[in-house]
This record gives structure tokens, sequence and C-alpha cells, in this order.
């Protein structure tokens, strides 16, 4: 039995409550060796993965002179979640050092200043950049926006105020892309749609930007609402960190009343309950940490880990999924949590941001 798209987009806009919540008792010394990767990562200009379209030889830039904010951590997105990294530790850990809390805002405020964000703003503003970290970066950079409001500091609110313009920019380009985009992408990296679609619609919800929630809901439900069988068994390709399956599940538990999702869930994933699902039930072996792509199976594992447990808060306490995905979220989460600090930058520049997300229950 498939669900009515007609009323999905009626209930779309409700909002399921968690039954329970993740794991958020992180000990202090953990998230400052968190911070430190991040403190470490975001200053450092090389190496670096530029991903522009250079129009003319006045595009060849390094990185600090096109982002002066963002040039640090190998890419324009892993820098922007290390940022949101920052912020997020300042406000769930309040007893983090003072030293280290002091570094922490020292390097916010000199990459956050107001020159530095118009000049990011400029960037994308030139139009063979407005494809530029097309969804991936800006689902991050505003869930770094939803972060920072999320603070009456005067400090941070100057910090808010500067990331506004690009705030704003990004949220009509998500307005004029969606109704453009046919299909969605169904991968396990950067392009994966259903998982920007999740951090976004957890933005426009926050900053009760309804036009975007409404159109996110929608596609949501054009793309998703009649899935049936995700072919679970074809998971992971060699290079993951996403698995499209589980983000689509994610988000729809964020798009659906809990009867809806409970029923839609029975039709994507319908051997779910009884742990048949074995290749998204258990964590992935990362061969080779020295490899910036095949670590990608570290941060799958750390994904993994926060969908199920997504899921998992979307389902009656009765429900045996819920002990299902749980279980398996647990070991996703310490699977994933082994590879964070292995000394090689090639994991170090972005891992960190994953396990916090996770362990700090952000996408809940």
């Amino acid at each position: 039995m498939r669900i009515c798209a007609l009323t999905l987009l009626a209930l779309g806009a409700c909002q399921n409550m968690p039954t329970h919540s993740p794991e958020t008792n992180i000990p202090t010394e953990q998230a400052a060796q968190f911070a430190e990767l991040a403190l470490s990562g975001i200053v450092r200009e090389f190496p670096n993965k530029p991903s522009e379209v250079q129009a003319s030889a006045a595009d060849a830039l390094t990185p600090r002179a096109m982002h002066p904010a963002f040039f640090g951590s190998f890419d324009w997105h892993s820098s922007v979640h290390s940022h949101w990294m920052l912020v997020r530790i300042l406000h769930q850990f309040p007893d983090l050092p003072a030293p280290l809390q002091s570094r922490i805002k020292a390097v916010l405020s000199e990459h956050l200043s107001t020159g530095n964000m118009q000049a990011e703003l400029s960037y994308f503003e030139q139009k063979h950049n407005r494809s530029f970290e097309r969804m991936y970066g800006w689902a991050w950079y505003l869930t770094l926006c939803r972060e920072m409001a999320t603070s009456d500091d005067a400090q941070q609110m100057q910090w808010a105020k500067n990331l506004a313009p690009l705030e704003n920019l990004l949220a009509q380009r998500v307005i004029d892309y969606l109704p453009r985009l046919a299909w969605p992408n169904r991968v396990g990296v950067h392009q994966d749609t259903a998982f920007a679609l999740g951090m976004i619609l957890d933005w426009a919800r926050a900053r009760n930007r309804q036009d975007v929630e409404a159109l996110v809901v929608k596609r949501s439900i054009d793309w998703y609402s009649n899935d049936t069988n995700w072919p679970a068994a074809y998971e992971p390709s060699g290079e993951d960190f996403f698995s499209a399956g589980l983000n689509e599940a994610d988000l729809m538990r964020r798009v659906l009343s809990s009867s809806q999702y409970s029923t839609w869930l029975d039709h994507f994933l319908p051997h779910l309950a009884t742990g048949m699902t074995a290749s998204l039930l258990h964590p992935v072996v990362v061969p080779d940490v020295t490899d910036g792509k095949i670590v990608h199976l570290a941060g799958l594992n750390l994904s993994r880990a926060w969908c199920l447990r997504g899921i998992a808060s979307a389902l009656r306490a009765d429900d045996s999924r819920q002990t299902v995905c749980a279980e398996a979220a647990q070991r996703h989460t310490d699977a994933g949590l082994a590879y964070v600090f292995s000394g090689h930058y090639e994991g170090e520049h972005w891992l960190a941001s994953f396990a916090v997300y996770l362990l700090t229950g952000a996408g809940l």
C-alpha cells in the first residue's frame, strides 16, 4: 500500500517529537580534543582542494584569497562544518577550559569578520559560482547560521549578523534550485539530495522560513513519498560517507506524521524489523585511513549512526524497529569514533564535526 502524496502534503509540515534522545553526555575532555582538531584545520590553508569554476585568469587565486573566512580544512565545506562544530561546542560545553574558549572565539572573530563574510558573499554572487557547493556546502552553512542564532551573546550575535547576507543568498538559491531539480540525487557522497534537504528543513524551521520549509516538504513528498523496497544490499559503495537510503529515511521522519512515517518505513525498508537489512545495520571497516576517498567510510559509520538514531526517535516505543535501529546506531557510533583521531589529515580535517553532529544530537 502506498501513501497518498496529497495526504502527505497536507500533513507534511508536522514534526515528530522524539521518543528518546541520543547520548549527549560527551566528556568535556573529548569535546576539547574535537575542538583542537578543528582549530588546527581551519587555519591550515594547504593542502587544499578548490572546486571553483575559473572564468578567467583573474580567478586563479589562492584559497585564502578566494575564501578569507573558509580557506582552511582542505575544502570550503569542511571548513564550514568545522566552524559549525566550534560554535556548537561553545554552546554545549560551557565548562570548556577558559583558554580554549578564548582561542575558539578569537579564531571565529577573525574568520567571521564583516569584511571576510562580504568577500564570501561576493564570491557566491558571481554568475559562474552560483552552483558552488550546491547543496552540501549550502546545507552546512545554513546549519552554522542556525547554530549561531541560538545565542544571545553579543559577540556571537555580531557573527550571526555577518553571516546573514550569505545565509539569505543561499536560502534564495535553494528556492530557485529545487523547482528545477527534476530528480533527486541518490548517492553516498556530497551531492545526495536527501541529506541536504534534512539539514535545510531543520534550518528553515528554526529560522521561521516558512517559504523554504514548504518547498522542502513539497519536494520531499514529490520525490520520496512513494519509494518502496530500497535496495539496501547495494550499499555501500567504496567511497561513501552517506547511506542514501538512510538519509532519505532520516529526512522523511522530519516530513511525515508519526503514523504516516511508520507506514512509509514499512514499505521503504520492509525487512528492518527483523534485522535483515544487514548491509545498513553493521558498520564498515576503513581499509586505508591515509586515502582521502577511502577514509570517507569512517564518516559513513558516523552519518549512519545519526540517521539510525533519527529513525528510532520517530518510532513508537513498542515498535521493534526502534530497538533494531538504536542498537545499530551504537555499533556505528563506536566504529566511527575509532577513526576520528587517526593522525592523518585526510580524515582529521572533517571527521570530528561529524562526530559532534552525532553525539550532540544536532539533527534531532
